[in-house]
């Protein structure tokens, strides 16, 4: 993730129940590779030194599960493929009372997408984030529309923008949690199986919490945009601890589970 990021344009907008919000459209600087993938490693490629050359025995469940999560991480976003529309299902459950005129248009940068077309965001996630997305809004939908319409707390006059945030987040974990490798070399990494094999939504469920982690540490730290790559290691660093801490036994006794509502 590049520090100089994007242009960030803050939007105050009314929704559809009449009240009125910070949401923020992103608009790339010419030139920039914006927020998405490129850069990203100063903020989740870091790993302790002690567990640098460890690798940890998984059992054959969890290798099963690893093997279904990376092949999920490996599907690119790809438009031209029907399933793949399910963005249109994000739009619905997003402004469910907006209509979207078509899978690129202008109506995207109400949520926080670069441009007209989101299928260009998505280079950065694939389309596991997409899925992460639904997952989010289906499951924690008043957390969801809290973060999407930035009600709470004192808000910065210049925003992060809601979906690009949402696809970096992804990207992060994937790092953080040591996904693509063929056994966890970080304890992090090899504490999360643990709650993959007793739960198959595990990945989908810390992305709610760590969206929502994000969020809280941003109004924590004051942030304005120019803070989100300090504001992502922060997040990433509460999430370790949290993870390792001996009483946690599943992702839902997290302490941040608890800024999530339904």
């Amino acid at each position: 993730m590049d520090d100089r990021g994007a242009s960030f344009v803050a939007v105050r907008r009314t929704n559809p129940h009449g009240e009125t919000c910070n949401s923020n459209s992103a608009e790339a600087v010419a030139g920039s590779a914006a927020w998405l993938g490129r850069g990203l490693s100063c903020v989740c490629a870091q790993r302790r030194d002690s567990d640098a050359s460890s690798f940890f025995d998984l059992t054959l469940a969890q290798e099963e599960c690893l093997q279904r999560l990376q092949r999920r991480i490996d599907v690119p976003y790809d438009s031209s493929v029907i399933e793949h529309q399910a963005l249109r299902a994000l739009w619905n459950v997003a402004f469910p009372e907006e209509e979207l005129r078509g899978l690129i248009s202008e109506q995207w940068k109400e949520m926080g997408w670069q441009g007209k077309d989101p299928s260009t965001d998505f280079r950065g996630g694939g389309f596991i984030s997409l899925e992460n997305f639904l997952f989010f809004a289906r499951n924690f939908p008043k957390s969801f529309q809290d973060l999407l319409w930035k009600r709470e707390g004192d808000r910065s006059v210049w925003e992060y923008p809601f979906a690009v945030a949402g696809v970096n987040i992804t990207f992060m974990l994937v790092q953080m949690l040591d996904i693509e490798a063929v056994k966890p070399r970080t304890l992090v990494g090899a504490t999360f199986l643990k709650f993959l094999e007793e739960n198959e939504s595990a990945f989908d469920l810390l992305y709610c919490i760590a969206f929502k982690l994000m969020d809280h540490q941003w109004l924590s730290m004051r942030a304005s945009y120019m803070d989100f790559n300090t504001v992502m290691k922060s997040t990433r660093r509460e999430l370790e601890k949290e993870l390792l801490q001996e009483e946690v036994l599943r992702l839902e006794d997290l302490p941040s589970y608890k800024l999530l509502s339904r």
